[in-house]
């Protein structure tokens, strides 16, 4: 039932074409739009040739082509939207694709796998029905059995994680399902390429070099003295653990610390420090020496928040290819800064941070919140802040308050956290080690036990579709939901919408929120002047002026390339009218997300690996990076 597709994307071979053919033409628009350009995918069995109905060369199914003219039933094609032809494919062999929607699968750990089903109005039908679970687990069991039914594939129980095995599973259209009663969900149409399958190795065999790194990233302003001591004696028992194992080779500790901007700085004082990288060319007790001297601050913060993105960002910019298992713990007393405070030295929000570790690191985030005494006034914010930063599939957030920063207690959930970090790769790479105390008996202590067993199959479940080359499903054309049938909630969603977004898409995209931004912050004593400076604004700085209108919507300054796609969002649809009704706090909320998502799109377009190309590297701005909805604005 699970057929290897392709890490991939497979793209055709020119024709070659006679000198000056190829000149400053542009792609067909989609119909009632000014900027987005056709596309078609190429079905099985398609050929490229000079002229329409002429023999051609074979063209590999799924690859994708920009429409420059249509003749009948034959298409003009290119590989690019830079003017060069590639040749002719049939009408009848290519289909039409909008937007450049996909989706793409999320960790299927803690929840059941994605169905592909064939017939559209079976699976709405089967959705809105009051036995909904039921009907989902009955073609779960067909799907199993090997018989035919109504779905065509299964997910892979591996995860094929998109932003390291690019794939491409276009969404055709989107439809929104609300049964009454019954919860609501989305009905996806996508298709995919007939691949061979290919059997996996063996787990166990797969598993063996599996690798894992914790990172800490721990607050040394002043008052952490205890803490800092306590987090090295945690990291010298489990060296000291390793040291004769097998395992050694297969886990490494790191350290980051952190601490805030104080106006008068000391020399030698810092805002963030990478202390000890995870490095598997050191060997394990190497960040013993680095990290003895590590101490808190000698002077206090300006105030009570600190600045603990800071080093949760150094800590995603580290080198995590070696390791499959990645963690990143947080260990702070205090809430952490965000737009639009000017001494945060990220600018992002909390929620666009988990976007950028899961998106560049791939690491799971964990936080361990010391509720003091002192920060009392600061927990309820910090509290918050936290669960948004520890968002993890499957889970429940990785947030872990010590109660009244009792130093024992922490110790407690430091050592059983490690433990279970550590007993997830020498269970991984089937190498047992003794003396590990991943469980407890609190109802806390078997919550991290139980969220840490389930961060730890998505860690192996990630490394096995790296290994095993592990593709998408074989689908031709079916339907998907993207919510779970037996449990729709957020946590064991087993699809993500997302955009292809080119390096020039993106670059007008921060430009426009940037517009946005600058507009808003000069007209906030007189919001009435908002719409009228970003469009003056967009009409100096866009790509495209023809969109430049007198918009009545702050979607009207975005690009087509975001128009009707399947999510709403408040920012995208203010009036001028609703921008002038609002409060002056309201519209300073909206600024400072808006000046989190900038930064977001400045952080993508620094990070190479994030970006494929589907020109064969002819233009740099067409590279493309699959991009959240959640990341939009």
């Amino acid at each position: 039932m699970i057929a290897r597709l392709f890490a991939l994307l497979c793209l055709c071979v020119l024709l070659p074409l006679a000198d000056g053919h190829a000149q400053a033409r542009q792609p067909l628009t989609v119909p009632g739009k000014q900027s987005l350009y056709q596309r078609v995918i190429t079905r099985p069995g398609a050929e490229l040739a000079r002229q329409p109905g002429a023999a051609g060369q074979p063209v590999p199914g799924f690859s994708v082509f920009y429409v420059y003219a249509r003749q009948g039933n034959a298409i003009e094609v290119g590989e690019a939207a830079d003017g060069r032809i590639a040749g002719f494919i049939p009408a009848d062999k290519a289909i039409d694709w909008r937007h450049t929607m996909i989706a793409a699968f999320t960790n299927p750990a803690g929840r059941e796998p994605a169905m592909f089903l064939r017939d559209e109005t079976v699976a709405r039908d089967a959705w809105n029905a009051p036995d909904r679970a039921a009907r989902g687990a009955a073609f779960r069991r067909q799907a199993m059995s090997g018989q035919p039914g109504e779905v065509v594939a299964l997910e892979p129980e591996a995860w094929v994680d998109i932003s390291r095995q690019f794939y491409l599973l276009p969404i055709l259209s989107a439809t929104r399902l609300d049964p009454t009663p019954g919860e609501p969900a989305t009905m996806l149409s996508v298709i995919s390429a007939p691949a061979q399958p290919t059997p996996p190795p063996p787990a166990a065999d797969a598993l063996r070099n599996f690798k894992g790194a914790v990172v800490f990233v721990v607050d040394t302003s002043i008052s952490m003295q205890p803490y800092i001591d306590r987090t090295k004696q945690v990291i010298e028992r489990v060296v000291a653990r390793i040291g004769d194992t097998v395992v050694r080779d297969n886990f490494r500790f790191g350290l980051v610390t952190f601490r805030d901007f104080v106006t008068g700085r000391e020399p030698g004082d810092y805002v963030v420090r990478v202390v000890s990288p995870p490095s598997l060319s050191d060997p394990p007790d190497a960040i013993l020496s680095r990290m003895a001297p590590v101490a808190e601050a000698r002077s206090s913060n300006d105030d009570f928040d600190e600045d603990p993105l800071a080093g949760i960002k150094a800590a995603a910019e580290l080198d995590w290819t070696p390791f499959a298992g990645r963690y990143i713990v947080l260990i702070t007393d205090a809430g952490g800064r965000e737009p639009p405070d000017p001494k945060s030295a990220t600018g992002l929000s909390m929620e666009d941070a988990n976007t950028f570790v899961r998106e560049t690191a791939k690491a799971a985030l964990y936080a361990i919140h010391l509720r003091t005494p002192e920060g009392r006034t600061n927990h309820a914010k910090a509290e918050r802040q936290y669960r948004q930063l520890t968002q993890f599939p499957g889970t429940a957030p990785l947030y872990f308050p010590v109660p009244e920063g009792r130093v024992n207690d922490f110790g407690e959930i430091v050592d059983q956290l490690t433990d279970a970090i550590l007993q997830q790769v020498a269970n991984a790479v089937g190498r047992p080690i003794a003396g590990l105390r991943p469980g407890g008996h609190g109802q806390a202590q078997q919550r991290l036990a139980e969220q840490t067993q389930i961060v730890g199959n998505a860690m192996r479940l990630a490394y096995l579709g790296r290994a095993n080359e592990t593709a998408a499903p074989d689908v031709r054309h079916s339907v998907v939901m993207d919510e779970d049938w037996t449990d729709p909630s957020p946590a064991r969603r087993p699809l993500e919408v997302r955009v292809l977004l080119t390096r020039n898409q993106l670059s007008d995209l921060a430009a426009t929120v940037g517009a946005i931004v600058e507009s808003g912050n000069a007209g906030r004593l007189a919001p009435e002047t908002m719409f009228q400076r970003l469009r003056g604004a967009m009409a100096a700085v866009t790509r495209d002026p023809r969109r430049i209108r007198e918009f009545q919507r702050l979607s009207g300054a975005f690009g087509e390339f975001l128009e009707d796609l399947p999510y709403q969002s408040q920012i995208m649809e203010i009036t001028e009218d609703q921008w002038l009704n609002m409060g002056a706090g309201e519209r300073r909320t909206i600024l400072n997300a808006l000046s989190s998502k900038l930064r977001l799109y400045e952080e993508f377009a620094r990070q190479p690996s994030l970006w494929v190309s589907l020109d064969r590297e002819r233009n740099p701005g067409e590279q493309m990076y699959p991009v959240p909805l959640s990341a939009l604005p």
